[in-house]
């Protein structure tokens, strides 16, 4: 019988360390999403993924229930993803600062328009986003949130949910523009 999150709160909260580890089966492809498309496929984002059910599990006790389990480990997962963009400034080591030769170095012919390489472009785009708006992009169009659980995910009104995905977008394109000129 298939235990709810709830059910598997309170087990993990009572030292069942299966029910705990079924909690991250359910939610493991979610976190590494919101992780991914907030700072890419690196290193890090491994470690942030596995950051955010380390402190899941330590504030279990503290777990009230008022959001679902997903919105919870959604939100220690942007606010970890956002700590590591904020150190990567700081140190100026930003992730494309390494890229950027490759994006430039992609041949510009129509053999090259295939659906990964503009994935992969459009990905190197995401990240290239102010994170305010790369979050609220990742969770209502990668993630496929609902624009009220984003607002309620990122505590903020659906109004400013809404300004910041339509901005996301308008920003998105004008990255993507000069990549994928010919491709299309």
């Amino acid at each position: 019988m298939k235990l709810n999150d709830q059910e598997l709160i309170a087990n993990a909260r009572n030292g069942d360390s299966d029910a705990f580890k079924e909690l991250i089966k359910k939610h493991e492809h979610q976190v590494a999403a919101t992780v991914i498309g907030m700072l890419g496929y690196c290193t890090e984002a491994e470690d942030i993924g596995q950051e955010t059910f380390i402190r899941f599990y330590n504030s279990l006790d503290k777990f009230r229930g008022d959001a679902s389990v997903g919105t919870y480990l959604t939100r220690i997962a942007i606010n970890l993803s956002l700590n590591e963009l904020k150190r990567r400034k700081r140190q100026r080591k930003l992730f494309f600062s390494r890229s950027n030769d490759n994006i430039e170095n992609v041949p510009d012919t129509k053999e090259s328009n295939n659906k990964k390489e503009i994935n992969e472009l459009v990905r190197l785009g995401i990240q290239k986003l102010e994170p305010k708006f790369r979050t609220v992009l990742v969770l209502r169009l990668i993630d496929g949130y609902s624009t009220q659980e984003t607002a309620q995910t990122l505590n903020l009104p659906v109004g400013t949910v809404l300004s910041r995905l339509a901005r996301a977008q308008m920003k998105l394109k004008e990255i993507l523009k000069p990549l994928l000129r010919g491709r299309t």
